[in-house]
């Protein structure tokens, strides 16, 4: 997707931290429920650590958030629409539930971003 988006900046910043990164909040809480269920205390580890990347990457994908609508007010632009476009333009993955709704909130996506997550798929 870097490769993809080298020429377009506003699509680097949906694409990438909104899109591929924010996928990390959503997996992280079910790689830690099955570490879980391991029980061992080098799994019950893994889980305080995967906290601690969780925590980061919110941070990481929240700057993409930032960047990406003041890129889009700039451009006078509307976030979620072109969003969509950006998925179509670009070959973006669909994306698929469950998601981390919490995490993506703290991360900056707004309750119309979340909505849109669970729409079927244009075709």
């Amino acid at each position: 997707m870097c490769e993809k988006t080298k020429d377009d900046i506003t699509a680097r910043m949906a694409l990438v931290p909104r899109t591929l990164e924010a996928r990390g909040l959503d997996a992280t809480p079910l790689i830690q429920n099955k570490l879980r269920a391991v029980g061992t205390p080098d799994a019950l580890a893994a889980c305080d650590i995967l906290d601690v990347i969780l925590r980061d990457e919110i941070g990481h994908v929240a700057i993409g958030n930032r960047w990406y609508g003041w890129l889009c007010e700039r451009q006078s632009l509307e976030p979620v629409a072109h969003y969509r476009a950006l998925v179509r333009q670009y070959g973006a993955p669909r994306l698929k539930g469950p998601f981390n709704t919490a995490a993506r909130q703290q991360a900056g996506f707004s309750a119309e971003e979340l909505a849109a997550l669970t729409e079927p798929a244009a075709s």
